[in-house]
């Protein structure tokens, strides 16, 4: 198994509860592929370098977690299509 960490940008014209449900759903599809959630960090809202559909400011999250090798694909592939998740990306963390 691989380490990764997930970023998650978020519309910041949800509320509370709504942005709190997108974050479950990005962990449940993490352990749907198999996997293991290390850490959840939340940066806050933060504004963003340029607007991303018309909004200036957005939450970041960043979750790590630990899958083997394909689970990144199948993530990102149904991350692309979350409802108020603006940017998205995941990258894999160096094994130091």
């Amino acid at each position: 198994m691989h380490k990764y960490e997930l970023a998650l940008v978020v519309s910041a014209q949800i509320d509370d509860e709504a942005r709190a449900s997108v974050i479950e759903d990005a962990k449940a599809l993490i352990e749907r592929f198999g996997g293991q959630i290390t850490d959840v960090d939340e940066w806050g809202k933060k504004k963003l370098a340029y607007e991303i559909q018309k909004q200036a400011e957005a939450f970041y999250y960043f979750i790590h977690f630990d899958a083997e090798a394909t689970a990144p694909a199948d993530i990102e592939s149904r991350a692309r299509i979350m409802d108020n998740v603006l940017r998205y990306l995941i990258v894999r963390v160096d094994e130091d």
